[in-house]
């Protein structure tokens, strides 16, 4: 029963006279005499609808947004285009058109800045020699000095170079080319390190630091993962407690796996420091950040890790004892560490993607010139089908992610604000896709590919990293679930409201309940991107608002089903995650090929078969991904997987026995 709902029969009950004695709602008999069967049925469905479970919260995974309960009613309405496939609804503002925004003195001048950086890595900068040595050469890091790599976002006015998101995510891809273990000590560094006081920093903090961060002269790094706090920051336990004195924060903790942690002079570190409630007088600890100097009495660094990949950057340890850190150096305000921390990373993914996009195009390459020239069986092996799938994947996953950096790139130079969905999207996809890439190009060089000379299994060991570091996937695609289903919940819950006053909100219900009932039993809800897409996309289009529908019934089942247990559910939502990155990802080359396609680009018909292939290829495991949400029968299997698991756990190890008894 619905709160606020007159129980039948009572005086003020607004339902009418039915047949047999039973009676039937305005509503209901509105729906009844349109013929609309199916939004009659659910009509009474959500009115029978239990309100236990409630739909009126989700707790979302505390790395990547607030650990406190979060209610549906407070969610504004979002221009997220992934947020709103979540309600069945196409919000094309952020995806269409797909950006240049980049004026002709920018471009100019991105051209002067990239040409050097490009031959210095190709002249003088060795990948293997830093592998092989695990480390960063002096020649290098004086050379990337020179170049001013350090502080590619920092103002000029500062000592930066002063390049754009669009201009910045071009320059990383140099370093996803040539060498990611560089790529992330100058992200370490500028992407994360001293990112916090760039975005939060006042002007004070930003003269004293920025200036000799941006020349290089200064390395930063960001302390935010500890031995017991790794996805869940807010659980970390190095704290920061105010000096008798009120000049000082006393730091005391240890951070683990730090990027450039033993070699960094600034830090931005994260502590829980101590908030009384006014109204109850209790003490709960809120997290903070602040920059801390190596300099400082106190901060000691452990040993470089030994690693499987991007050896030659460096990562340890770092160590707080009672650091006496000035009042001045709290970053973002007392108590808004989190949100620090979270922006921070929200703002650095597009690199990585960018960087990530560079190493595709490069393995790519490897792979295409070893095809184009290796015979077998009296042919050139690119001619073989097998290969030239391999090679036309390869091909639609650089395409994809490509477009996922300059897209939400343009979005931040266009001071779009909603978009750290996507960016969680673009940096599962683009290190899950470098991977598969890598994978391949391996597998189409054969024995070649699997020798240290080719260079492709150095590319390999540096790329694992990237599926973990800046948030795990595995968290990443909860975090994109449980934040969608925040998004349809509200939705929900405000229909649930409306359904409390149905007289006086039915041209509303009778838009909703159709919306809904249309995808219940399969028919197109008429969402549509003509006019936005290019004419000759308009088919492959259609595959996307289709999976849009199936997305928005898909989750609405599983909100009705759990309501807030929902989070718990995470075979579900792994799939609903993947559901919404293919739905994303269609969008994005679609909103791409459309701007090729409009400006007569000399690749746009290329671009076109890039884009219809994927999004072919997309909307099937997005039906497959739904079907395995919705259908009772995979409900056995979630329950094996958790069976097989929890027993494997419980003994260890496997629970079988060898075929031969020992």
């Amino acid at each position: 029963m619905i709160q606020g709902r007159l129980p039948r029969g009572s005086p003020g009950d607004k339902r009418l006279p039915f047949s047999q004695g039973s009676t039937l709602g305005v509503t209901e008999m509105r729906l009844l005499a349109l013929g609309n069967r199916a939004a009659l049925d659910l009509w009474r469905r959500l009115l029978a609808e239990p309100r236990k479970p409630k739909l009126s919260r989700l707790i979302s995974p505390s790395h990547f947004m607030t650990h406190k309960k979060t209610y549906f009613s407070k969610v504004k309405e979002s221009t997220s285009f992934v947020a709103n496939i979540f309600k069945g609804k196409v919000v094309v503002n952020n995806m269409f058109p797909f950006p240049s925004v980049l004026s002709e003195e920018q471009t100019s001048f991105l051209k002067m800045v990239y040409e050097p950086c490009n031959r210095f890595f190709e002249e003088v900068n060795d990948p293997t020699w830093n592998d092989s040595n695990e480390e960063v050469p002096s020649k290098t890091l004086t050379g990337l000095k020179e170049l001013r790599m350090y502080g590619l976002q920092v103002p000029k006015k500062l000592g930066g170079t002063g390049l754009t998101n669009t201009q910045y995510a071009r320059m990383v891809e140099i370093l996803g080319w040539h060498d990611l273990a560089v790529g992330v000590v100058l992200g370490a560094h500028q992407s994360s390190g001293f990112k916090g006081i760039l975005l939060f920093g006042d002007e004070h903090q930003k003269k004293k630091y920025l200036p000799d961060l941006a020349s290089g002269k200064s390395l930063a790094a960001f302390c935010l993962t500890e031995p017991m706090s790794g996805s869940d920051a807010a659980s970390i336990q190095t704290t920061a407690e105010v000096s008798q004195c009120g000049k000082f924060y006393i730091l005391n903790g240890q951070k683990m796996w730090i990027s450039n942690g033993g070699v960094a002079d600034v830090f931005t570190v994260f502590a829980k420091t101590q908030v009384k409630d006014v109204a109850t007088g209790e003490v709960h600890g809120k997290i903070s950040a602040f920059i801390v100097e190596k300099a400082f009495e106190g901060v000691t660094s452990g040993l470089p890790e030994k690693k499987m990949g991007i050896r030659a950057s460096n990562t340890t340890s770092v160590s707080f004892k009672d650091v006496k850190v000035p009042v001045e150096n709290l970053l973002g305000g007392f108590g808004n560490g989190f949100k620090v921390a979270m922006n921070v990373l929200n703002n650095g993914r597009f690199g990585t993607v960018s960087a990530l996009v560079g190493t595709i195009r490069r393995v790519i390459k490897k792979a295409v010139n070893h095809a184009a020239k290796r015979k077998q069986f009296g042919n050139k092996i690119c001619e073989y089908g097998i290969i030239q799938e391999k090679l036309a994947h390869m091909a639609m996953y650089h395409y994809v992610a490509e477009s996922m950096a300059y897209l939400i790139s343009g979005n931040m130079d266009m001071k779009v604000q909603d978009f750290h969905l996507e960016a969680a999207i673009s940096k599962i996809f683009a290190s899950e896709a470098a991977w598969e890439v890598t994978d391949e190009c391996i597998q189409i060089l054969g024995g070649v590919g699997y020798m240290k000379q080719a260079g492709v299994e150095r590319i390999m060991r540096d790329l694992r990293i990237f599926r973990i570091i800046e948030g795990t996937n595995d968290i990443l695609r909860i975090f994109v679930a449980l934040a969608g289903l925040q998004h349809a919940g509200a939705q929900l819950q405000e229909l649930q409201h409306t359904l409390e006053d149905p007289l006086n909100n039915t041209a509303v219900l009778f838009t909703e309940l159709g919306l809904r009932a249309k995808r219940i039993i399969g028919i197109p809800t008429g969402i549509s991107l003509d006019g936005v897409v290019n004419g000759h996309l308009l088919d492959t289009a259609s595959l996307v608002t289709k999976c849009v529908d199936l997305l928005s019934e898909a989750v609405e089942h599983l909100l009705l089903k759990f309501g807030t247990e929902v989070i718990h559910q995470q075979f579900h939502l792994k799939r609903v995650a993947d559901t919404a990155m293919d739905i994303y990802s269609m969008g994005v080359v679609l909103s791409r090929a459309t701007y090729s396609l409009n400006h007569n680009l000399p690749s746009a018909i290329h671009e076109k078969l890039l884009c219809e292939s994927w999004c072919y290829k997309a909307s099937e495991r997005v039906r497959w991904n739904l079907k395995a949400v919705k259908a009772s029968s995979w409900n056995r299997y979630y329950q094996n997987m958790k069976t097989i698991s929890n027993e494997v756990v419980r003994n260890g190890g496997v629970v079988y026995s060898r075929p031969m008894g020992f």
